[in-house]
């Protein structure tokens, strides 16, 4: 992968260090032949979380090392009709993988790289079983993507004549950790040896290299010159094939919302300096002009790759190269361009936010969390509310969407930030912010809504063991070192000085911007209100009236007392709400007597 090519250590221990990407390509598999295309111009899907700490990974068509509990990724084909189906245009599946590291330190890494993916292939070491990185990886997977494939690497360090067995007793684990999940309970497994004798064979020397070449025959020269194999990669490839779906995309050329998250940049003498990444949302051409807003400046794209072939055009899933001139690659190693004036510097903002049912912290208002907006990650000041506003509000606004969405063919809403973290797939709605509502204030997170408040049941959401999830909150961020990114981006909100070796899951939310917060200027804009009780009684009620519409007799007055004191100041609760024991709601108007 283009980790291990980077970094020496890398490629001397035979882990991953850093995010790596390579491409190949299988036979279109059966389930998507004749399978429409909903959208034109659909492009690669991509995929992948790691986690571990060492060991050898299979990776791409011409690489082979990495490290073992990692995931990985997927891709798909590209089309130019929107009712064409996938066998009329393409035989080949273009597959992309970003090779994530494993070990739990370099969660920032991971959690980078998963915003770009569409499938997980979750590499775990057979031997050692469900890690706490594990389920950190398995976290950040559910809130990606519903495809997963759990690949049990290292089978190879069992005895022979005890394989079959520990292998089956390693996925009955696996099987027990993946029934608290949303989705993943009966994910597909395979057990692989990715590269026979572990990370120390999967190591090379300066000399060292790759030979061979079939999609799962690859094998490697080590430092010694020592060729390692590997075990039962045709049946990853089986697997992979057979969970394939089309990957769900917004291609149409819209250069006015060009987003690319940009992994690698480095020049090229002759050339110019080329940006590797993936295209978020939007589209560019050759000549279009390209902001670098870190660095407050523009580029003309010269020229655009998609693995080593000339592209006119490049759109939402495509993971391209863009050459431009004129730049110092040391000016930047991670992060975003797009469409002139289209990314903003944030210096906080309001987001939808679910917190992970795994972390077992108090998410406390005020509270500082390193929060990860793709490839960055800072610090920031968080604010909790709204729990019983957010689940009334949520039915409307998925009902209004499911209907835009029937009405646009099913595609998907313009604006999307990522790929397969959309989102969505955290149970995180698209929500509109209203300024103008009324919240009852809270102290921190609601683990529950209280079953006394008026939230519909089919609001309230449980996973597959009965659980109920916790609920969608608002939240206020307040960075503490500003970002550029777009609104509806994917955020993540961990513990990350949380100690490495603890057994504890350091990912403490996940959430989707939804609006700009300047605290200068929208600090009195947010309304909350403390929920307090006085209790009076009804003495009189007011002159009746005969109701044209139905024919009835009602009454509109009514006239209470002991709710104040003679020296109240009444004009303080004027306009306020009041509601009588059978649930009629009306305002005090004044007062009267004495």
């Amino acid at each position: 992968t283009a980790a291990l090519d980077k970094s020496k250590q890398s490629r001397a221990r035979g882990i991953t260090l850093d995010l790596g990407f390579s491409a190949f390509l299988l036979p279109l598999p059966e389930q998507l032949r004749g399978e429409q295309q909903t959208i034109s111009n659909s492009n690669n899907a991509s995929s992948d979380i790691n986690e571990s700490e060492s060991n050898s990974g299979d990776k791409k068509k011409k690489k082979k090392k990495s490290g073992s509990n990692n995931s990985r990724g997927v891709g798909g084909g590209r089309s130019n009709s929107s009712n064409s189906n996938l066998d009329q245009k393409y035989d080949l599946l273009q597959v992309t993988l970003v090779d994530c590291p494993g070990h739990a330190s370099l969660i920032r890494t991971i959690i980078g790289g998963a915003q770009i993916i569409d499938m997980v292939l979750l590499v775990v070491d057979a031997t050692k079983g469900m890690q706490t990185q594990t389920a950190e990886c398995l976290v950040i997977a559910e809130m990606t993507t519903r495809n997963l494939i759990v690949v049990l690497n290292k089978i190879d360090m069992f005895p022979e004549n005890e394989r079959e067995e520990r292998v089956q007793l390693a996925e009955k684990k696996i099987r027990m950790a993946l029934r608290g999940t949303k989705c993943f309970e009966d994910a597909k497994m395979v057990g692989i040896s990715a590269c026979v004798g572990g990370e120390k064979v999967a190591a090379v020397g300066d000399g060292g290299g790759l030979i061979g070449g079939g999609t799962g025959g690859v094998t490697t020269t080590n430092a010694h010159g020592e060729v390692a194999g590997t075990n039962n990669i045709h049946g990853l490839l089986d697997v992979l094939q057979s969970q394939m779906r089309a990957p769900n995309r917004d291609a149409r050329p819209s250069p006015e919302r060009f987003h690319f998250a940009v992994d690698h940049c480095f020049p090229i003498k002759g050339q110019g300096t080329v940006l590797t990444g993936t295209c978020l949302s939007g589209s560019a051409r050759p000549n279009d002009m390209v902001e670098f807003p870190t660095l407050a400046t523009q580029k003309k794209i010269k020229g655009l790759q998609m693995f080593r072939r000339k592209a006119n055009i490049i759109q939402q899933g495509d993971r391209a190269g863009i050459c431009v001139s004129n730049f110092d690659a040391k000016l930047m190693e991670r992060g975003t361009i797009a469409s002139p004036g289209t990314i903003k510097l944030i210096h906080g903002a309001i987001a939808v936010v679910r917190k992970v049912r795994f972390f077992k912290g108090q998410l406390n208002s005020g509270g500082k969390f390193h929060v990860s907006v793709g490839h960055q990650t800072v610090m920031a000041t968080v604010t909790f509310w709204g729990a019983r506003e957010i689940a009334r509000q949520v039915e409307r606004e998925q009902e209004s969407q499911q209907q835009q969405m029937a009405s646009n063919g099913n595609a998907p809403i313009l604006g999307k930030s990522s790929l397969g973290g959309t989102a969505d797939l955290a149970g995180l709605p698209r929500l509109k912010f209203d300024w103008n509502q009324d919240f009852l204030h809270q102290d921190n997170y609601l683990e529950s809504i209280p079953v006394s408040d008026d939230v519909l049941a089919s609001q309230v959401e449980t996973s597959k063991d009965g659980d109920s999830q916790p609920p969608l909150h608002w939240a206020r961020l307040e960075f503490l070192t500003p970002v550029y990114c777009p609104m509806d981006s994917l955020v993540i909100g961990s513990r990350l000085d949380t100690e490495v070796n603890a057994n504890a899951c350091r990912l403490a939310f996940s959430g989707r911007l939804v609006e700009r917060y300047d605290e200068r200027q929208d600090n009195g804009r947010l309304k909350s209100y403390t929920k307090k009780e006085k209790v009076g009684r009804c003495c009189r009620l007011g002159d009746p009236y005969r109701r044209s519409d139905d024919n009835k007799l009602v009454r509109y007055e009514i006239f209470g007392t002991d709710l104040f004191k003679k020296e109240t100041n009444m004009s303080q609760f004027v306009g306020l709400l009041i509601e009588t024991d059978s649930g009629d709601v009306g305002s005090i108007q004044s007062s009267f007597g004495s």
